[in-house]
């Protein structure tokens, strides 16, 4: 039998919807269990024990490109197309709303995640970056939530490198954690996903993005991102 290592890389090699290999994994411990004596190898208790899950860890921060290396022209801010991640959470806590904002003009996207995992982020990701010229998609830079953990994935489909912010250094991300601040107006904490439609998100996103800004000298995000205007 295939393991979920080759079912995913054979599902990517026929154009298919991507899937995460550590989401097969986790599909059949929890919804398949009577299937979990087939794999080639199994992920016990045992093996957890002697520090798997750390090393793990390990090997999966050693992967990302951190926000020390991000170039001084990201910084600056004075190039549009440089994106900041995260993910807004509902009263579940296994639904949310992916949010990418960009860093020039505030200028908004967000997708419902009707499951808040590595392959729902990397699907959302990469089909709203593909929709968008390559000048307006330059980088992002994400939170360390385990969402993002398919970055090598969506950086290679979007040719567009990914940063992280460091471990809770929130700030680092600002304008996302402001913009995020903003979309609670419409989903306040507490808030179950559950009955929230992409429609209303959408309905949320585009009133932020008309929404005239005093640091862009009163012009929308969609002003600046889309129409091209100077503050």
């Amino acid at each position: 039998k295939d393991s979920p290592e080759q079912v995913a890389g054979k599902r990517q090699r026929l154009g298919k919807d991507y899937v995460v290999h550590e989401t097969i994994y986790q599909y059949l411990y929890t919804e398949r269990p009577d299937l979990v004596p087939l794999l080639r190898q199994q992920k016990g208790k045992y093996r957890r024990r002697h520090g798997t899950i750390q090393r793990e860890y390990e090997r999966e921060q050693a992967k990302k490109t951190w926000i020390t290396e991000r170039p001084s022209s990201i910084n600056d801010r004075q190039e549009l197309g440089h994106w900041e991640g995260d993910t807004v959470l509902g009263k579940e806590r296994t639904i949310g709303i992916a949010t990418h904002v960009e860093r020039v003009s505030g200028y908004g996207l967000a997708d419902k995640l009707e499951r808040i995992t590595a392959a729902a982020m990397h699907e959302s990701t990469v089909r709203r970056f593909a929709a968008l010229p390559k000048e307006q998609r330059r980088s992002e830079t994400n939170d360390n939530g385990s969402e993002f953990s398919a970055h090598e994935e969506t950086s290679s489909a979007l040719a567009m490198p990914i940063y992280f912010a460091l471990p809770y250094h929130s700030w680092e991300r600002g304008t996302n954690e402001n913009w995020n601040g903003l979309l609670r107006q419409f989903f306040p904490k507490g808030t179950p996903f559950a009955t929230v439609t992409q429609l209303d998100v959408d309905r949320a996103v585009r009133n932020l993005n008309h929404r005239p800004r005093k640091r862009l000298s009163y012009l929308t995000p969609h002003e600046v991102f889309v129409r091209g205007m100077t503050p």
